[in-house]
């Protein structure tokens, strides 16, 4: 008998039954919430969900305040404040990091450009990322990507738009979120359910390499899991 028809998960009841028997516990389930708060630096969800599960947090929520203000400003776009805020925390993580610092300088860039202030964003890549592409060819393409949005007169439609959706803050705003953790030597710089989450679609991708049936988790978000096909 062959190892998949050994293995073989034939329902979806028999495979909810083998996640139930082997159930993280809703103990767990809870510290990986709170880590997932504590480390993306959610502090209010944090402090209730402290009140409503009973988890105390690894560290001190009001830790989480200078992070918390960082993080905001490059939400909003207010991205010389957020550079000014990692300087009075961690004065050399910019100067040691210098695609960090590009990615910063990449987004005020982006901002000006969204505000439509066409002078002052040429002249602000001129006068401080030409250099930066000079000397780093994947940072030359990314220049060239955002120095491209001024072509268009819809630059949020034109092929480099992402540049401008919200998600691209968010990206910047987790990479500075990861840089400060790593700085104050936290045990993790990324909350342990990602981790889990990609191990769930590393094991799927083993299984389907070896055409074993299972039932297949679809949807993250949703923890859709569908029958075996």
């Amino acid at each position: 008998m062959s190892f998949s028809e050994k293995h073989d998960i034939t329902t979806k009841e028999d495979w909810v039954k083998l996640l139930e028997d082997n159930d993280l516990g809703r103990t767990n389930m809870n510290k990986l919430i709170m880590n997932y708060l504590v480390t993306e630096g959610f502090k209010e969800a944090a402090e209730k969900f402290q009140q409503e599960s009973g988890v105390i947090p690894s560290v001190d929520l009001h830790s989480l305040d200078d992070r918390i203000s960082i993080r905001d400003a490059i939400m909003t776009g207010r991205i010389q404040e957020a550079t000014a805020l990692i300087n009075q925390l961690h004065p050399e993580l910019l100067d040691n990091d210098r695609h960090l610092y590009f990615h910063l300088q990449q987004l005020h860039l982006i901002e000006l450009i969204r505000n439509n202030r066409i002078e002052e964003a040429l002249a602000f890549a001129q006068s401080h990322l030409s250099e930066a592409g000079e000397e780093d060819p994947s940072v030359l393409a990314e220049l060239e990507r955002t120095v491209a949005l001024l072509a268009f007169e819809e630059p949020l439609t034109c092929p480099f738009g992402d540049l401008l959706a919200p998600s691209h803050r968010q990206k910047v705003a987790s990479e500075v979120n990861a840089a400060i953790l790593k700085m104050e030597h936290q045990e993790a710089t990324a909350p342990k359910i990602s981790t889990l989450l990609k191990l769930i679609l590393w094991a799927q991708d083993k299984l389907n390499k070896k055409n074993i049936k299972y039932p297949k988790l679809t949807d993250l978000a949703a923890a859709t899991i569908e029958e075996p096909k």
